[in-house]
C-alpha cells in the first residue's frame, strides 16, 4: 500500500467500495441502497472519502449538516490502511467542509467500549456530552455522545 493518500467527496461511482469498506467494518452496517440515497437523495448528507495513489478508496466519513450543526454518521478506514493517521484526517477535512458551511458544532456516537475512537475525538477537541442508553442495536451497547465547537 502506497503512502500518498488524497481525499475527495464521494460519488456514485464511489458507493460500492464504501459500503465494502462499510460491510467489513459495522457489524451492523448500513445497506447500499442507503449510500445511493446519501450521495443522490439527501441534501444534508456530505461524505469524504480517502484514496491511495492506486485509486483504491481505503476509508470515508460521513456527514450530515443541518442548520448549524453537523452530525458525522459514519466513519471507517480499512484493517491494511489503519494506523496511517487516514481517520484523523477524514475527521479534520470533515471539519473543515463543515467550517465552510457555516456549521457551528460538530457531534458523533462512539460506542463506550472504542477507546481507539475516542482518543481520536479528543484529540480533534471533541468533548463528552452524555450517553446514549442501548444506542447500539447489534448488542445492546451505549454510545458515547461527543461534541465540538467548531
Amino acid at each position: 500500500m502506497s503512502s500518498k493518500v488524497t481525499y475527495r467527496k464521494m460519488t456514485s461511482d464511489d458507493v460500492e467500495s464504501v459500503y465494502a469498506i462499510e460491510l467489513a467494518t459495522f457489524p451492523t452496517p448500513w445497506t447500499l441502497d442507503s449510500f445511493y440515497y446519501e450521495v443522490h437523495e439527501n441534501q444534508y448528507a456530505y461524505y469524504l472519502i480517502a484514496v491511495d495513489e492506486d485509486e483504491s478508496i481505503i476509508g470515508f466519513c460521513g456527514m450530515w449538516m443541518v442548520i448549524d450543526a453537523a452530525q458525522i454518521t459514519n466513519v471507517a478506514v480499512i484493517d491494511a490502511a489503519r494506523g496511517r493517521g487516514i481517520g484523523e484526517a477524514l475527521m479534520r477535512e470533515a471539519m473543515r467542509i463543515a467550517r465552510e458551511h457555516s456549521m457551528d458544532v460538530m457531534s458523533l456516537e462512539v460506542r463506550v467500549t472504542n477507546n481507539v475512537a475516542q482518543n481520536l475525538y479528543r484529540k480533534l477537541a471533541f468533548q463528552d456530552g452524555g450517553i446514549r442508553k442501548g444506542y447500539y442495536t447489534d448488542n445492546g451497547e451505549d454510545a458515547l455522545v461527543m461534541w465540538v465547537n467548531l
